[in-house]
């Protein structure tokens, strides 16, 4: 093996282990949410700092992959796709790291009362962006631009969900005024997984970008239509 195919090889390690801690980051976020576990929440903060870690790592890596070894083709690809997907990946943890705080600081002291966390699907839509980023992950560390796919359609259900539930908070707001501080909390959870599940979709594009060589960034909705499915 050469220097340049050790280097990204290296560089697929860490990316691939940077993946796994901010996946891990996301369920504990759940989790955390669930329980107000405070030691839990602790531990995303704990992964943040090496989420951060590895951020300025593989950055490093790719620029010097870049410099010394002037890669082509798929592998060019591979090393730009990189950058772009750990910024990705950076900005999820930091997600899960701000609900972490939302239990650590006592911002939210209690749980959230079923009855609402039905009504705007918050456990749907938790698990939909816990599954576009496994399939996000698995789909660029596999090079398989079918499972790809399916985090594109996730993406609309998450989208609509997103549509759907402010309205809903707002009349449990006139309902419960003593309870708003809550309410607004939740809305910016359910805010951070849409934003979670445009990140994951970032991934699959970039994965596009890698495997087919196709740029599906900043087209429009026709053309992405054709890589979507239903979920």
């Amino acid at each position: 093996m050469n220097n340049q195919a050790l280097a990204i090889q290296n560089l697929r390690a860490t990316i691939s282990e940077m993946m796994e801690a901010v996946k891990s980051q996301m369920s504990r976020a759940k989790l955390a949410l669930e329980t107000l576990d405070k030691d839990m929440a602790h531990e995303i903060i704990s992964l943040e700092k090496k989420v951060n870690a590895m951020d300025i790592n593989i950055n490093k890596a790719c620029e010097n992959i870049l410099a010394l070894y002037n890669p082509l083709a798929m592998d060019l690809r591979f090393v730009l796709a990189c950058l772009n997907v750990n910024n990705q990946l950076e900005r999820m943890g930091d997600h899960a790291e701000s609900i972490a705080k939302y239990i650590l600081e006592d911002e939210i002291t209690e749980k959230f009362s079923p009855e609402i966390l039905e009504a705007v699907e918050y456990n749907r839509a938790f698990e939909i962006s816990l599954s576009m980023i496994d399939d996000a992950i698995y789909s660029f560390l596999n090079e398989d631009t079918e499972i790809a796919k399916w985090v594109f359609g996730k993406d609309l259900t998450l989208n609509k969900i997103n549509k759907t539930f402010p309205k809903i908070l707002a009349e449990f707001v006139q309902k419960n005024p003593e309870k708003t501080s809550s309410y607004l909390y939740l809305f910016s959870i359910m805010k951070k997984l849409e934003r979670i599940g445009d990140l994951a979709k970032n991934i699959a594009e970039e994965t596009v970008f890698y495997v087919d060589a196709k740029l599906i960034r900043h087209k429009d909705e026709k053309f992405k239509h054709k890589y979507r499915t239903n979920e």
